[in-house]
């Protein structure tokens, strides 16, 4: 399984809401969002903060919209810009969040994961605004 193929079966949108899902990700990932200052090491990890967080989250994710999928030079890693589309729970408003991530893989697995979201797309939709 090539990494654009890791990331198609990780961003599913029956595997972004309820269970938190980690079979994608090696057991050493390590995953960043440098806007947000936050760096993640290993699975484990990863999974011990994504069902809290996903629990508290004002809104669900409806779909996934992959924008393009730039290849590099290395097999190994894509670039992909993509929209994440949610439905604020307590009003129902839809809302779209752009982001890009750089994403490694080997083995069927994802190894590393840099995510560059819109923070100020993100506040507006959650704050209505």
């Amino acid at each position: 399984m090539n990494t654009r193929e890791v990331f198609e079966r990780a961003m599913r949108p029956e595997r972004l809401t309820g269970e938190v899902h980690t079979d994608h990700l090696a057991d050493d990932v390590v995953l960043e969002w440098p806007f947000g200052g936050r760096r993640i090491e290993g699975r484990a990890a990863f999974a011990a903060m994504a069902g809290p967080a996903r629990a508290a989250l004002p809104f669900r994710i409806d779909e996934v919209l992959v924008d393009t999928v730039h290849e590099t030079a290395d097999p190994e890693v894509i670039v992909v810009e993509y929209r994440l589309v949610g439905t604020m729970r307590a009003t129902g408003e839809r809302h779209a969040s752009p982001l890009i991530a750089v994403i490694r893989a080997r083995g069927g697995r994802i190894t590393h994961w840099r995510e560059y979201q819109d923070t100020p797309a993100i506040a507006r939709a959650m704050t209505g605004s």
